[in-house]
Order: structure tokens, then sequence, then C-alpha cells
């Protein structure tokens, strides 16, 4: 197969763009859709100082070459949670994070969890009996707070992420199986600010996993391939798995069920705020100084506060 652009072999056919490309164009491809969605969205402007959560993964680093590339101002951030894993999970996350940043001399922050807290996620997350096991829901609330405190700290102007097309139809799909209705009318591409709370943006989000990985591969950007220990079983793989059934028989699907969502989106929930919420009012945790929807302390120093207090037991 050739590429639609020149004559020499397609590396990618993308079945739901109906479109077949070397890897020059294929390249270039990512990076042009990556500014027509930042555009589209609003996402941000080339003024802007961008801090660029990374894991180590495809998609994070990925995101972190093409925006350099378009020549946006970026930093990056690892939080190194402390999950073992074959081998050593965190560690070898940071080691490779660290490489990109040097190969392309990007500033990189580097928070340590066990270092700022005195406790690994994992520990965090048994403390204080949330997860069932895993330590997802911790790992998200620390993460929140990590990149929201660092943001600020270096004087971030947007924070953006690596999430694809199939995590963003993974969670569309579970939310509206059981009607998260809070969730669903907060999904999208940007999130505005508020008080105290930088925007999040994802560059990504209209591209299938399945490119990311092939831009990072032709890009020759090395990333952990191992997936994170926790999230083996988990719902949102099984909901990925349904999905991509669903498209293979019916090519371009998940793009359309996004699409289409985001379009319609507004009208379903015009009774609510554009950001999708009916509450603005946020308080300022005495504690950290980051805002919180409820008076006290928010929930991030409570569930630090409560692992140290039993932890000394």
């Amino acid at each position: 197969m050739k590429c639609r652009k020149c004559t020499k072999h397609a590396v990618i056919n993308m079945r739901q763009h109906k479109l077949a490309l070397c890897s020059f164009h294929f390249l270039e491809w990512i990076k042009n859709q990556t500014q027509k969605t930042i555009e589209r969205y609003k996402m941000f402007t080339p003024d802007q100082k961008i801090l660029v959560a990374v894991s180590g993964g495809k998609d994070s680093l990925a995101l972190w070459d093409v925006l350099q590339q378009l020549g946006y101002q970026t930093g990056g951030l690892y939080i190194h949670l402390g999950i073992q894993g074959v081998g050593d999970y965190s560690q070898e996350s940071q080691r490779l994070t660290e490489k990109f940043a040097k190969e392309k001399n990007l500033p990189l922050h580097i928070y340590n969890v066990q270092q700022e807290t005195g406790s690994p996620i994992e520990e965090i997350a048994f403390y204080n009996k949330r997860g069932k096991g895993k330590p997802c829901a911790v790992c998200g609330l620390v993460k929140r707070h990590t990149i929201n405190e660092i943001a600020n700290q270096f004087d971030y102007d947007v924070l953006v992420t690596g999430h694809n097309l199939d995590d963003e139809v993974a969670v569309l799909f579970g939310n509206t199986l059981n009607w998260e209705v809070d969730f669903l009318r907060r999904q999208s591409p940007v999130l505005k600010a508020k008080k105290g709370l930088l925007p999040k943006a994802k560059p990504f989000c209209r591209f299938y996993e399945r490119e990311t990985a092939a831009y990072a591969l032709l890009a020759g950007i090395e990333y952990i391939e191992e997936e994170c220990p926790f999230s083996v079983g988990s719902t949102s793989i099984q909901q990925k798995e349904i999905l991509n059934l669903l498209e293979h028989q019916r090519p371009g699907m998940k793009l359309a069920f996004y699409i289409k969502f985001l379009k319609n989106k507004k009208s379903i929930f015009q009774n609510l705020d554009e950001d999708g919420d009916t509450n603005d009012i946020l308080y300022v945790c005495p504690t950290c100084g980051q805002s919180t929807q409820s008076e006290g302390n928010c929930s991030y120093c409570n569930t630090i506060k409560r692992t140290q207090l039993k932890k000394n037991k």
C-alpha cells in the first residue's frame, strides 16, 4: 500500500480516515492534527507556559514531543509513586522520562511521593482503606494535588495530559452505562480555569491509541511498555476491549461517538453551567492553600494526615 501523499510505502493505514501514510507524512499529519485540535477547542496559545504531565508512557512523551516541535513553551512533571511491579515500574518510568527530557533539552520536574509525604502510594491507600486493594483512587487524588502544586509554584498557565481517544471514549462509555451525570457534564477536551485551579487540556483527545503508539515508534521515542501493575483487570480495560470489538466492525465508531457527544453535550446539559458545575463556590485549604470544594482541609491533606497518624500508632 502506498502513501496517499507520495509514492513511498505506507507504514500505517487509518481505516476510519481512509488514509494511508508513509513515516514522514504520518509524523507531519500527527503534528498538524494536534495543532488543529488545539485551535478547535481553544486550548492554549503560543505565549502561554504549558505543564505536561508525563508518565514515561507513549502518549505523554509523544504529546510532549509534538508540542515542543510545534514551538510551545513546555515543561514536564513526573510523579514518582513508588510502584514496583515487574522490576521497579516507577523507577523505570522516571528513567525513560528523564532520558527523553535530556535528549530534547526540556525542563523536567520530579516529585517523589514517598520523599514528600513519608509513604509510597500503596501505603497511603492501605491506611485510608480506599480502592478495594488497589491504590487507583488515592493515586488520582495525589496526582491532581501535586500537578496543581507544581504548576502554581513554577507559574505555568495550562496543564496538558496525554489522554487519547481510546481513553476518552472508555470514560464516556462507562459514565453513560452508569448514568454518571456529574462526570458526563464535565467531560471535555478542555476544563476551564477556576479559583486556584489551572485550565486543563487534552490535545491528543481525537487520536486513537494506535496512532499515538505509531508516532512514538516512528519518532524514536523510548517509553515504558509495561502497563501499571494495578491496571490489570480494571473496568476501563474491559470497556476498551468492548469498544475495540465495535470499532473493528465499524471503523470510526469511537471517533464518531466522542465527537457527537461533544457536539450535543451543551443541549443535553443546557440547564447547567458551561463547565458542568452548578456550584462554583471554592474554599481554601488551611493546610496546603489549594482550592477545595468544602470548608476545612482538602481531601489530599486529610488523606496524608490520616496516613501519618495510623502509620505512627
